[in-house]
Parts: structure tokens; C-alpha cells; sequence
């Protein structure tokens, strides 16, 4: 973790405390000027290491410490990256420990720049970003928002969870390279009148995390979503649509393509889709009549998205692979025989069935427990663990279906 000589470095802690709490090793390294803005004694405590800043440290043995840091390193993050900082790296400078650590690196290198609007938007800092970029540095932000200085524009340092997001795609490896997948998530809203709707209890947060993880194997993603009071992940093309003949709309649109052939290559539909909607729709509000009279409500069927996408699947042209489709199931009662007679019913090619009524399998959870149902008809079970593990192995189970055929 290197640090420049900024006042974001405060922001600087937090990454570090959010890294190590994920399981990460962290050394930090500082400028001289970084410890202007937080102690030596702040960065060892949060990182459980002694900080380095000495080029010419006499405790190490050969003082070869710049070469080691620089290779044992899985990742080199730099944050705050200042102007001066920039500058120097795209110089190829080595007088401190921390350019010199940056020269010796071979492995990936993600920078977090925070400066004035000013210096960041000069010439001469738009030419050494371009230059770093050119010799394969990742970059995040910076944002735009009010700096330190009482100014407002673009210089602000990325936040720390999405550095940290950042720096989990780098490091994560890429099996969907090249692929695009179709996301659904959250619930949809079927409406009464202008104040009442037919909903569920559906969070997204499945949804979400597939979308992560699909980002960090290196997909493009497209997530078509209900209402969700969620963040947006970063680098999704997001869909924001209300009811289930919305999300139908937008779904197969991100299916079909365009007259070149489909865009996606797998599509996981996590949605909890409305099984029905109001027959119609009130145009003001329904109004009680006296104390016991009750509205009486017509409802009618809502499309059966997966089942449709199911039934446009086939091949890509492009290159005559298949695409894959994976359908969620939340159930109650005996959920195993009632997820294998959906599969057959809708024609997915995975099904994962969750039991909302097991403890810690609800809606709005962070864990989930699945049972992972092929064509063939093999279960596969996966005990209770978070959404993020649960959106890893499902993410690597669609890599592996888009990439060898004979897995169907």
C-alpha cells in the first residue's frame, strides 16, 4: 500500500482496515510527505506491519528492500496518488522507496489519484496519466465532489470500498473474457392505483453479487433490476424497470440483440418476478367506502420470462456456442421436487432452489443455501454461505457451461 503526500491519505486507513478485514497482507509504504498527513505509527497499527519509507534501510539485510516489496507483492496499490507522484513514476524516477519499489514492478500496479480539479485537469498530468496507462498502470477516479481545499470538481479519491472493488477485479481471474451476460434482479411492482402495489420481499442482493462476481471474471454485464435500494455495481449497464411486462421488455431486448446476432452469451435470472398483475389498473386512488367493504380485485397472469428466454436460446452464430440459461426458484415446502419439476417446466439449463422458509435463506439476507439442478437432472447442494461465495461458484459453473459445450 504506497501513499503519497495527500490530505485523502486519511482515506487511506480505511482501505486498509476494509482490505485486511477481507483477508488481505498489507506493507505499507509511505513518502515522506505522506506522513505530513498520517503517522507511521496509524499505518502499522492498521496493518499489522512495520511501515516502510526508507530507500537506504539498514535493518535489511542486503538493502535490497525495494526489489523484494516490489516482487512478493500480489498487488501494488497507490493511494493517494498525488500529482508530484504521477509525475515521477511516468518518469521513471526512483528516489524514494516507493518509486523505486514501482520501477522494479512487474505485476499490476492500481493508482488512486486525488488532487485539485486543477493540477489534475494541467496538461503536463493528463500526459503522464496517459503515459502510465500506456505502461498498463490501472487507474481509479478520481471523483468529482468538494476537496479539502474548499474547491469543487473532479480530484477527490475514489472511496475506499470501491478502490477495494478495484483491486478485486484486478487480482481476480478471468473466465468470462470476452463474454456479455444478462442479469435480472430484485422484485418487480405490479400497481393498484397511484399509491398501492402487488409486490414481494425480494432485496436483489443475489442479483448484486452476481453481478460482481460476473465483473471480476471479466464479463460484461447487463442487469436489468426492479426497485432496489441498492448501490449500483460499477461497471454494469443497468436497467432499472418496474413491473414484470417491464422486465420482460427490457430482458429479451438484452437477449435478442440486434440484427448481428444476440449480445449475451448466458443470462441468470434471479428476479422475483410478479406471478400476477391487477386486470386493471386504477386511475385515482381506491377509496374505502364504509368500515367493512373490501376492493374486489381481478388479477391476470404475468408472462413466464424464463420460460420465454428459455425458449429463445439456441446458439450464438457468431461462433456456434451455447448460451446458458440459469433460472432461481424460491420455495417453500418440498422445495427439491417442486425445483426439478420447475426446470423441466420452464427449460433452463441450471436451476438453483433456495427453501425462503430455511434460517438464513430468506429474502434480504446475506447468506443463502442452493441446490444446483442441471439438465440431466444432478443435484448439486451447497450448504449455507454468503451470497458473494454463492455467486463465485455459480459464475465459475456458467464459465465452465459457455466454454465446453459437452457440460450440457
Amino acid at each position: 500500500m504506497g501513499l503519497g503526500g495527500g490530505i485523502a491519505a486519511y482515506k487511506t486507513l480505511e482501505l486498509i482496515r476494509r482490505l485486511r478485514e477481507a483477508g488481505a497482507s498489507i506493507i505499507p509504504v509511505a513518502t515522506e510527505a505522506a506522513l505530513q498527513f498520517v503517522t507511521g505509527v496509524t499505518l502499522q497499527a492498521l496493518s499489522g506491519t512495520p511501515l516502510r519509507n526508507a530507500l537506504f534501510a539498514p535493518l535489511e539485510a542486503d538493502g535490497m528492500d525495494h526489489i523484494r516489496l516490489a516482487r512478493e507483492a500480489d498487488l501494488v496499490i497507490v493511494a493517494p496518488a498525488t500529482a508530484d507522484l504521477l509525475a515521477r513514476m511516468a518518469q521513471g524516477q526512483a528516489d524514494d522507496l516507493l518509486t523505486a519499489l514501482l520501477l522494479a514492478r512487474r505485476g499490476p500496479v492500481l493508482v488512486a489519484p486525488a488532487m485539485n480539479p486543477a493540477m489534475w485537469e494541467h496538461p503536463a498530468t493528463r500526459r503522464n496519466v496517459t503515459t502510465l496507462q500506456e505502461d498498463g498502470i490501472h487507474f481509479i477516479g478520481p471523483e468529482p465532489g468538494a476537496m479539502a481545499c474548499g474547491e469543487s470538481g473532479t480530484g477527490r479519491m475514489a472511496e475506499p470500498a470501491t478502490i477495494q472493488e478495484s483491486a478485486r477485479r484486478i487480482l481476480t481471474p478471468k473466465i468470462l473474457a470476452g463474454r456479455r451476460l444478462l442479469i435480472t434482479a430484485g422484485p418487480t411492482r405490479e400497481e393498484l392505483d397511484p399509491v398501492r402495489f402487488i409486490s414481494n420481499h425480494s432485496s436483489g442482493k443475489m442479483g448484486w453479487e452476481l453481478t460482481l462476481a460476473a465483473l471480476r471474471a471479466g464479463a460484461q454485464v447487463e442487469l436489468i433490476h426492479g426497485p432496489v435500494t441498492l448501490p449500483p455495481p460499477m461497471g454494469a449497464l443497468l436497467h432499472p424497470v418496474t413491473s414484470a411486462c417491464q422486465m420482460l421488455d427490457a430482458t429479451l431486448n438484452a437477449w435478442l440483440g440486434t440484427a448481428n446476432g444476440p449480445r449475451c452469451d448466458a443470462a441468470i435470472l434471479t428476479a422475483a418476478v410478479a406471478d400476477y398483475r391487477p386486470e386493471q389498473r386504477q386511475h385515482d386512488k381506491i377509496k374505502k367506502t364504509d368500515a367493512t367493504s373490501a376492493p374486489h380485485l381481478t388479477l391476470t397472469q404475468n408472462p413466464d420470462i424464463l420460460a420465454m428466454l428459455s425458449a429463445w436460446s439456441g446458439v450464438r452464430p457468431r461462433d456456434g456456442r451455447p448460451r446458458v440459461i440459469v433460472g432461481f426458484a424460491a420455495e417453500t415446502g418440498d422445495a427439491l421436487a417442486r425445483g426439478h419439476a420447475k426446470r423441466i417446466r420452464k427449460g433452463c439449463d441450471l436451476l438453483a432452489i433456495n427453501d425462503v422458509t430455511a434460517p438464513g435463506c430468506g429474502f434480504g439476507t446475506d447468506t443463502n443455501g442452493v441446490t444446483l439442478i442441471g439438465r440431466d437432472g444432478r443435484e448439486e447442494v451447497w450448504p449455507l454461505q454468503s451470497k458473494e461465495r454463492v455467486a463465485e461458484r455459480l459464475i465459475a459453473a456458467v464459465a465452465e457451461l459457455v466454454s465446453h459445450p459437452r457440460s450440457l
